[in-house]
């Protein structure tokens, strides 16, 4: 594959480096897409916007991955870079297209449609990741939405997690599982397999409840000890579960006042969970500067947008100003 670098190497030295597919990102307006006589052009990616988040709460952050040499592929770069993440490891690729989705709401319905099949993404190989640059990280973050692309970039992932391990780099994992992208049997191999590499496995209650082919939640909670990580479970009643070895401490939720767009707030309290770890809190601390974030998130429209600055964050932890959003 003919790729090029997004531009010179730097003596940047990131905190956090995550990885994946970032596709280009087209909504319709209220009429849906089949009738709107426009489309709103943004972008999304569960890395990048953690990412984003990440840099929006005073971090350093690198954020790679493959793009198409093309309109959408450059956008997204100039974008990603111009909100304070590190784009020096990503590359373009002249051969093949930067993924596209689709999104409408309707009725209180939110409908995504995916353009991705041989997307310069799902062309991510192992040799092509930069070892020292995640060797100089704390933590490493990645989903279960890469090795879903493809065999080379399940492989990527595996390899990503192999240099972070052997250099003292933090994994933390959100297996994002997606059951469009493949069959539940091929999911739960490779998102356990990983998990059990993880210092930090963020799965969602649902989620787990496929990978682990139960609903008794006593269950769940016994597998996730026998992982040698921290395990947080996101997605309970109004609340998430920090599982300690001994005991199960539930973190509320922060209410939103008026949730307008869902998708996002999964990678918005991932960024605000490391963000926490970053900062020195304890795992319960971290999820609940976590639970923030992502009721931030979903009170503006798009993947990442309504991602709050730090100022913001402090504002609302420390009950100092309304934050209008």
């Amino acid at each position: 594959m003919s790729q090029q670098g997004i531009h010179a190497l730097s003596a940047f030295v990131p905190e956090v480096v995550t990885f994946g597919e970032t596709m280009a990102l087209l909504m319709g307006g209220t009429k849906g897409i089949e009738h709107s006589g426009s489309l709103d052009k943004s972008f999304g990616g569960a890395e990048s916007n953690v990412a984003i988040g990440l840099a929006r709460l005073g971090h350093r952050v690198g954020w790679f991955g493959a793009l198409g040499d093309d309109p959408m592929g450059r956008m997204i770069v100039k974008a990603i870079r111009g909100e304070g993440a590190d784009v020096s490891r990503a590359t373009l690729a002249g051969d093949a297209p930067t993924g596209l989705m689709l999104r409408e709401q309707l009725s209180g319905k939110t409908s995504v449609y995916y353009y991705r099949k041989l997307s310069a993404a799902s062309r991510m190989r192992p040799e092509r990741l930069d070892e020292g640059y995640i060797a100089q990280a704390r933590y490493l973050h990645l989903t279960g939405i890469t090795p879903a692309l493809s065999e080379s970039c399940g492989q990527t992932a595996l390899e990503a997690v192999r240099i972070a391990k052997s250099n003292g780099v933090k994994v933390v994992f959100d297996p994002n599982l997606r059951l469009k992208l493949w069959r539940l049997d091929e999911a739960r191999v490779s998102l356990l397999t990983i998990a059990e590499e993880a210092d930090y496995f963020l799965p969602g209650l649902d989620e787990l409840k496929l990978l682990y082919d139960t609903d008794d939640f006593a269950v769940i909670v016994e597998r996730l000890r026998r992982l040698p990580g921290q395990s947080i479970v996101k997605g309970g009643d109004d609340e998430t579960y920090v599982i300690g070895k001994d005991s199960v401490t539930a973190v509320p939720y922060f209410k939103a006042k008026h949730v307008i767009d869902p998708i996002g707030a999964g990678d918005g309290f991932c960024a605000g969970f490391i963000s926490g770890l970053l900062r020195g809190f304890d795992p319960v601390e971290s999820v609940r500067l976590g639970n923030l974030v992502g009721s931030l998130v979903v009170q503006t429209v798009g993947d990442w947008e309504g991602l709050p600055t730090r100022a913001e964050v402090d504002a609302a932890l420390n009950n100092i100003a309304h934050i209008e959003r």
